[in-house]
């Protein structure tokens, strides 16, 4: 019995980390459901560039908020009770989505979504570290959970492109049955997750409340640095999310929905694909290969423009999206080292606020600019200011990371 309860207790533990795994994957995918779709919303409700990156931005309003407000809240009130309302929100959102498609409705439901993002995002992070923990004792340290959490995030942004792309092009009423879809996924979700056991001692945070935001001695910079690679790589993602249907639809002359999800599908999956392949290198030369592969796929966008054709905007895609997957995953352990362990949850809150106003800013400023400007000469001009801002900021990391 008293082999057998621990087993057990180890074996809800791992199905509870693979269920809050798939509901990071699912929410994640929400939230770019739209990204292949804008040229239709553009069509129907006759708005431009500026407006869809605005309607995208309004996400990270509602990440921005809800990870301010309410992202440190897990250490003190538990994972799942987190967990939950973030399901719950991003169910709500889905419903608003899917029921009027208007520009009032798609703005509610992207804040909405946002929120859900928000609070899924640090927490999610958090609890796959604490269930692995307690269903493998014997593997302390493991870099698994972080690597799963990390892919779950990027992964879920890719596939959502995709999956609407797919139900736009050949499903019925693109505008809805994506979001019909996901809203059962979700659902089911929220039950599994309902089953999976806590790992916050409720009582004992209440009792001893720990700061909301708290950094290990010295470790100031390390943060600085680590907050500025996850803004400069949702940079480029939220580039190809908010503007790359568009740029796909304008510039290159392709109507199919289908298509026009593929550059932020492959942006994102380049992101999740590099993280998987470098799992075991060190934190250095992870950061080192993603500032390379960074300012190398922002000139081959820059050739995309120059010379239209999709499989070179793809290639462009495929480059930067590896390269910010791997500066994000390097400043995500990054900003997990420079956290007082009890103030994790709000540490991350803080860094992923920064990311997802990295994601949001540049694109509605870049948006902003086309508008009185070329595009190509725009684009060479944002590609200039993010490499150099990566470049900077990988050699702070990686400077902190060999002192240490």
């Amino acid at each position: 019995m008293s082999i057998a309860t621990p087993l057990r207790t180890g074996g809800r533990h791992l199905t509870g980390f693979w269920f809050v795994a798939a509901a990071f994957v699912t929410l994640m995918a929400f939230g770019t459901v739209p990204t292949p779709l804008w040229p239709l919303y553009q069509a129907r409700d006759h708005f431009g560039a500026t407006t869809v990156t605005v309607a995208f931005a309004a996400m990270v309003v509602g990440a921005a908020g809800a990870l301010l407000a309410l992202g440190h809240l897990s250490d003190r009130l538990g994972r799942r009770r987190i967990i939950l309302p973030a399901l719950l929100t991003g169910i709500a959102a889905d419903m608003i989505l899917a029921i009027w498609p208007q520009l009032p409705a798609l703005l509610i439901g992207r804040v909405l979504t946002g929120v859900a993002i928000g609070l899924m995002a640090t927490t999610a992070t958090t609890y796959l570290t604490d269930l692995y923990r307690e269903a493998r004792p014997d593997r302390a340290g493991s870099s698994f959970p972080a690597l799963v959490a990390t892919a779950s995030n990027l992964g879920g942004l890719a596939i959502g492109p995709l999956v609407a792309g797919v139900l736009g092009q050949w499903g019925p009423a693109p505008l809805r049955t994506s979001y019909v879809v996901f809203g059962v996924l979700m659902s089911l979700l929220l039950l599994l997750v309902l089953t999976s056991p806590e790992t916050v001692d409720t009582e004992l945070a209440d009792q001893d409340r720990p700061v909301r935001f708290a950094l290990r001695d010295g470790q100031r910079r390390t943060f600085v640095a680590a907050a500025a690679l996850g803004a400069l790589a949702f940079a480029v993602m939220g580039l190809f999310s908010s503007l790359g249907a568009i740029i796909v639809r304008g510039e290159l002359g392709i109507t199919s929905y289908f298509l026009a999800a593929l550059a932020p599908f492959v942006t994102f999956a380049a992101s999740a694909v590099a993280q998987l392949a470098v799992g075991r290198l060190a934190r250095t030369r992870v950061l080192l290969i993603g500032s390379v592969l960074y300012p190398a796929g922002l000139v081959v966008t820059v050739v995309a423009l120059h010379r239209p054709a999709l499989w070179v905007l793809l290639a462009g895609a495929a480059l930067s999206g590896a390269g910010a997957g791997l500066l994000f995953k390097g400043a995500v352990a990054e900003t997990v080292i420079a956290a007082q362990p009890a103030s994790r949850a709000g540490v991350l809150a803080v860094f992923f606020v920064v990311a997802y106003l990295g994601m949001g800013l540049p694109s509605i400023g870049f948006s902003v600019l086309i508008r009185y400007a070329a595009l190509l000469p725009s684009m060479i001009g944002l590609a200039i200011v993010l490499s150099v801002g990566v470049v900077a900021a990988a050699l702070t990391a990686s400077a902190d990371e060999q002192r240490r």
